[in-house]
């Protein structure tokens, strides 16, 4: 009785609560060290990841992007040391991009290399395939010798991706190869190349009048000509209207000759023969714009990929 009083009568005492012991508490310390450790991985993994394929999805993106209209210096990959760019190209080469349609201009090691072919060895033997002929190109090299070797404007369909050109020699053989254009960068120029000039013979232009693309290079820089200029062929002879951006110039030399210039339409336009396209020409533009008149040096260049029938 006296035990079920005190029960009765008493605060009524609380369900007694378990005391983990020393070992479950270390236990619980290393799973939450190791969840820990497992975020901590996961977090230093992942970010780089992420990061690397952010970045290769955006070279990815840029190598896939249509390349604007203009000049590039790109490599040119080949699968052979026996087939490739001249050492004096640094292995560049010139990618011209015109309406989408893009083109490398490639100088080869030597001359022995005759002709090539977008495709395979096989298909280059067929009737009526189009072969790509060369043009001579001059190079000089780091110890300042030139010589003269092989160049071949090359069809290019994508950037970064191989593609088949088969080549023939002077062994009389077609053989294939891949090849691949890659790391373009806006330029004009390649290292060791001399660039050809190319006639209206070369360029198979008959006597009439054209328009052509023209850049100015030299002076201060803030000069220019109108673009694109007027060009006459007569005879085989090529004729260019070099106009200029103001009346200020009274006479041009070129080659020895001096040529007077015409400002009847308010700016100073010659007409003056040029030898061809495709390589700067020394010019000199006298100015009467300072306080005494000076002569000025300048380059032209005359592109013949922008070549038009003038209407």
């Amino acid at each position: 009785m006296t035990g079920s009083l005190l029960s009765g009568c008493g605060p009524a005492s609380e369900p007694a609560v378990p005391v983990a012991s020393t070992e479950d508490v270390q236990a619980a310390e290393v799973t939450e060290a190791a969840d820990t450790e497992t975020e901590v991985t996961e977090t230093e993994v992942t970010e780089p990841e992420a990061t690397e394929a952010a970045t290769t999805e955006a070279a990815e993106t840029v190598a896939q992007a249509a390349l604007a209209d203009g000049t590039y210096v790109c490599d040119f990959i080949t699968d052979s040391s026996m087939f490739a760019v001249n050492e004096a190209c640094e292995g560049k080469g010139l990618l011209t991009v015109k309406d989408g349609q893009m083109t490398i201009h490639v100088s080869l090691m030597s001359e022995k290399i005759l002709k090539l072919f977008p495709g395979l060895a096989e298909d280059a033997e067929k009737d009526g395939a189009v072969l790509l002929e060369p043009v001579k190109d001059t190079v000089t090299y780091s110890d300042g010798y030139s010589e003269t070797v092989n160049g071949f404007d090359v069809p290019v369909p994508a950037i970064d991706e191989e593609f088949d050109l088969a080549i023939i020699g002077t062994k009389g053989k077609w053989y294939d190869h891949k090849v691949k254009v890659s790391a373009p960068v806006e330029g004009d120029s390649v290292p060791g190349l001399q660039a050809a000039l190319k006639t209206a013979a070369d360029l198979e232009l008959a006597d009439g009048v054209y328009t052509a693309e023209v850049t100015l290079k030299g002076g201060s820089g803030k000069a220019s000509v109108t673009s694109p200029a007027i060009i006459k062929v007569e005879n085989g002879t090529v004729y260019a209207d070099i106009e200029f951006s103001s009346a200020n110039y009274d006479y041009m030399l070129l080659d020895g000759t001096r040529y007077e210039a015409d400002t009847s339409g308010g700016l100073s336009v010659f007409e003056v023969p040029i030898a061809g396209f495709d390589s700067e020409i020394a010019i000199t533009a006298d100015t009467t714009a300072m306080s005494e008149p000076h002569e000025i040096d300048y380059t032209v260049c005359f592109d013949s990929a922008s070549i038009k029938e003038s209407k």
